[in-house]
């Protein structure tokens, strides 16, 4: 039962990957296609991050509610639904429309699938996961790719990926009877959780918010992932207009970005139990910043640049799994899911502000300020999660711990 439960999550977060390069590898034949200026592509992004805040700060209560399984499945469904919107759409205006139920159904996905495997599973698990969840954002690049280079046009590449989030959503929606029957890893376990309410009790988002260090995870969660979306997102077009690379190819290129991620993921997963949440966040930022340096070399060939990309990846890969991981142990198991719901806001509010962000900045003095946008986001990161780290040992909490129980407990009894 385990084993079943685990295998379909690995399967779904390769699916949940598919959708999430499709924009950036097809928008430079995209933007022609449909008449809308390149910067556009931020506008796409922007509606499906704010749909995901929506969801992620509505999770807590709804997955609660309804179950992680139940979520889940709805959830996947909804984004087929939109991605199969995307493959029939003419018009830019059209994928407006449709990337709003597919943020929506994305956000709260991401929010009941995390907290469910941080609560469940140990970390080498979290790490391979979103290996998993990379694989499915390097498999996407390459349809696009196919699709542009067939003659197919980009929607059939919507269509492919929406029809395979649509098995998923069968075998998920075949699969919720398992979901209540797995025990939470003993990690996962808190003082505080001992409650009467039996950690069920809702946990409002003002008291979440009042834990100790909560605010320190969110800043540097926003860096991240809106690094993590302004590369996925700009890589191919910087590739294209600074670097003298063809569009085919360049979104072919772009994917090595998530290669890295995918790679480096799955590397942690072997050594994440042993080196603990803190390094990795640590050392993840440190290897972005350096790759950073690659991308920015001013040589005529693309090559130090497409090495970057990969060594970004890397850097970029122990970064997301492990604040997730940590959330339970640091928040308490009864707060994690409240918490976690507002990290993937603070997630998503960064996707939602830098790519866009960037488009503009880019039009007003060239793409090649890329490296130069990425390395604001990686200092920020690194700043806000040794912040926290100076916080805990204040505290006198373990080398990898957060919020200790008490501080935790309290918070949520002053909420």
């Amino acid at each position: 039962m385990y084993s079943l439960l685990l295998a379909i999550i690995y399967v779904a977060f390769v699916s949940l990957g598919l959708p999430d390069s499709l924009v950036g590898a097809g928008w430079p034949v995209m933007h022609t296609d449909l008449g809308v200026p390149v910067s556009f592509a931020g506008i796409i992004t922007m509606i499906i991050a704010g749909g995901t805040i929506l969801s992620s700060l509505a999770s807590e209560r709804v997955t609660k509610r309804f179950g992680a399984g139940v979520v889940t499945a709805v959830s996947v469904g909804l984004t087929a639904a939109a991605l199969v919107g995307f493959s029939v759409s003419g018009s830019f205006w059209l994928l407006c429309l449709w990337a709003l139920p597919y943020g929506l159904g994305a956000g709260a996905v991401d929010a009941a699938l995390n907290n469910y495997v941080a609560l469940h599973f140990a970390a080498r698990h979290m790490n391979w996961l979103h290996s998993f969840w990379g694989l499915g954002a390097s498999i996407s690049p390459f349809i696009m790719s196919y699709a542009l280079t067939s003659g197919l046009g980009w929607s059939s590449a919507y269509r492919i990926v929406g029809v395979a989030q649509a098995v998923l959503t069968v075998v998920l929606i075949a699969s919720i009877p398992l979901w209540g029957k797995v025990k939470p890893a003993p990690e996962a376990e808190h003082p505080d959780d001992a409650e009467p309410s039996g950690g069920r009790s809702h946990v409002p988002l003002a008291t979440a918010l009042r834990i100790p260090g909560v605010l320190l995870i969110l800043a540097a969660f926003f860096a991240y992932c809106a690094l993590e979306s302004t590369a996925i997102l700009w890589a191919s077009t910087y590739l294209v207009t600074d670097r003298g690379v063809d569009s085919a190819t360049a979104a072919a290129f772009a994917s090595l970005f998530l290669l890295g991620i995918t790679a480096g993921r799955f590397l942690a997963g072997f050594f994440a139990d042993r080196v603990g949440d803190k390094r990795l966040i640590r050392g993840g930022f440190a290897v972005v910043g350096l790759a950073v340096v690659l991308i920015a070399l001013p040589v005529g060939t693309p090559v130090p640049a497409l090495v970057g990309l990969v060594v970004a990846g890397l850097g970029c890969a122990p970064i997301y799994p492990a604040i997730i991981h940590s959330t339970p142990a640091n928040f308490g198991a009864r707060s994690s899911q409240a918490v976690i719901g507002i990290q993937m806001a603070a997630a998503y509010t960064g996707s939602t502000l830098a790519p866009p962000a960037f488009g503009v900045l880019s039009a007003w003095v060239g793409a090649g300020v890329f490296p130069l946008f990425l390395a604001v986001l990686v200092a920020l990161g690194l700043l806000m999660s040794e912040r926290l780290n100076r916080l805990v040992a204040r505290r006198g909490a373990g080398p990898d711990q957060g919020a200790t129980a008490g501080a935790v407990g309290a918070a949520e009894r002053r909420g």
